[in-house]
């Protein structure tokens, strides 16, 4: 991997406009430049970004048991509410990632956060059924092109070897957030209501909207980021010639032309068709905790706010765990010369298998070990978390945006299924058992999806 200049190259020691020579007419030997690291930077955006916007959504969640006694609101109907969001969510995947490869990552990104805080602002002023709906569709447009987004910005900035890390880091986020503020969001539903909530949490992701308008741009436009860094990413398959100003980098760079027919060609490559079958799995278990975790403590376990805002933060701590374990796992395997197959499969299979061990939680009655089982399938559910690092290694040059709206559509198609089957498990049986023996079902076949369907990963090419 190039850590410094070329000779001849503007700015390297051998260059004709600093041809120094040692007393013996020998060149002296160039030092090889150290490489800036512009590229956490962004990344830190990412984490940060991503972790505003798994509160926006799952903030619901919380409410949830406060809201629904106010607006009158059944388990079924709570469960179609919750699954609302993911409605709109998958519908604008593909438009979504239409929109960044047209727009980029920056303006993206930004009407995107924006959009989505003020859907999570105004769910504070609800006072029916049909607002909170029309808020959650809301939420989930807004919200549709930000993972694309982030799968983008990954493969643009990283190079190949450093993306599992990095897309364990920005994905951590989305549990961090959950288990460090849950405390202090139930704290605050205690004082102030649950319309507060929506309130703080919207406001902050408004914030940083502008935050990172201000500080994100692309590898070459960026002023932190050196020749050596730029070198050090291209050289490992980072797109530092997108998005650069230069008008020829521009013609080079330009997206193929958008057909519908091309969404049927991706489709017909078995990388594409088995992690999207086996994310939709892994984010079952997400979508679990996401929505309908709190209201399993306080009903099936029935602990009061205090320890349900204890106890909620264990799964979400090991989550975050798993999600760097599993990143850290798969860069490491790649750098020992283990395929990319071995590297990025083996810790989601491996994930998606432990993630099925939830079921146990219906077989114990000691509060403390439930929270330990939920906790270890988190874990696995976060190990398992690398979907977003495939999509970098497989998508085609210029549809990164559309094949990761391909991939959120149907990953996300667990937001619309989990939440309103387990609402309708409880409201028919007045118990979560059920609901477990599903979440945990569905790992499996998103196991079997990676051994059976994927195959080998590697970028897909689209022929005209």
């Amino acid at each position: 991997m190039p850590q410094s200049f070329r000779a001849g190259e503007p700015g390297s020691l051998d260059s004709p406009n600093q041809s120094t020579r040692t007393e013996d007419g020998a060149r002296p030997q160039a030092p090889a430049m150290r490489r800036s690291k512009a590229r956490y930077r962004i990344l830190a955006l990412l984490a940060v970004g991503t972790m505003i916007n798994y509160l926006d959504r799952t903030v619901l969640g919380i409410a949830a048991p406060q809201l629904t006694k106010e607006l009158g609101i059944n388990a079924a109907l709570m469960g179609l509410v919750f699954s609302m969001f993911s409605w709109s969510y998958v519908v604008a995947q593909i438009p979504g990632g239409l929109f960044l490869d047209r727009f980029g990552s920056r303006v993206t990104y930004y009407l995107s956060m924006t959009l989505w805080s003020v859907f999570t602002l105004l769910q504070g002023f609800v006072h029916g059924l049909g607002a909170l709906m029309t808020c959650r569709l809301g939420l989930g447009v807004s919200e549709a092109p930000c993972f694309p987004t982030n799968s983008r910005v990954v493969a643009t900035w990283f190079p190949q070897n450093e993306r599992a890390m990095a897309t364990g880091t920005y994905t951590v986020g989305e549990y961090i957030g959950l288990a460090f503020f849950s405390p202090l969001l139930f704290a605050l539903m205690g004082a102030f209501g649950w319309r507060s909530l929506f309130y703080v949490v919207g406001a902050v992701g408004i914030v940083f909207g502008v935050v990172w308008w201000l500080c994100y741009r692309e590898p070459r436009d960026h002023p932190a980021a050196n020749e050596a860094e730029l070198a050090y990413i291209e050289a490992g398959g980072g797109l530092v010639h997108r998005d650069t100003g230069n008008a020829q980098d521009k013609k080079e760079s330009q997206s193929r032309p958008f057909e519908w027919r091309t969404i049927g060609k991706l489709l017909k490559h078995r990388q594409l068709t088995g992690i999207c079958l086996g994310q939709f799995a892994g984010n079952s278990t997400l979508v679990f905790f996401l929505t309908w975790f709190p209201t399993y403590l306080a009903t099936e376990r029935h602990m009061g706010w205090l320890k349900i805002g204890f106890f909620a933060i264990m799964p979400f701590i090991a989550a975050s765990v798993g999600v760097m374990f599993g990143g850290t796992l798969s860069d490491w395997l790649l750098r020992r010369g283990k395929s990319a197959n071995v590297a990025r499969k083996l810790p989601i299979i491996a994930g998606l298998l432990l993630a099925s061990t939830i079921v146990l939680a219906n077989y114990v009655q000691s509060n403390v070990v439930v929270i330990a089982i939920l906790s270890l399938a988190f874990f696995a559910q976060g190990m398992a978390a690398l979907g977003w690092t495939l999509v970098s290694d497989i998508a085609p040059d210029g549809l990164l945006g559309a094949t990761g709206g391909i991939f959120n559509l149907a990953a996300n198609l667990a937001g619309i299924v989990t939440p309103l089957v387990v609402g309708f498990i409880v409201a028919a049986t007045g118990s979560f058992v059920g609901a477990l023996v599903f979440i945990g079902a569905i790992a499996l076949v998103g196991a079997l999806s990676y051994i059976f369907i994927v195959g080998d990963i590697k970028r897909i090419v689209i022929t005209d």
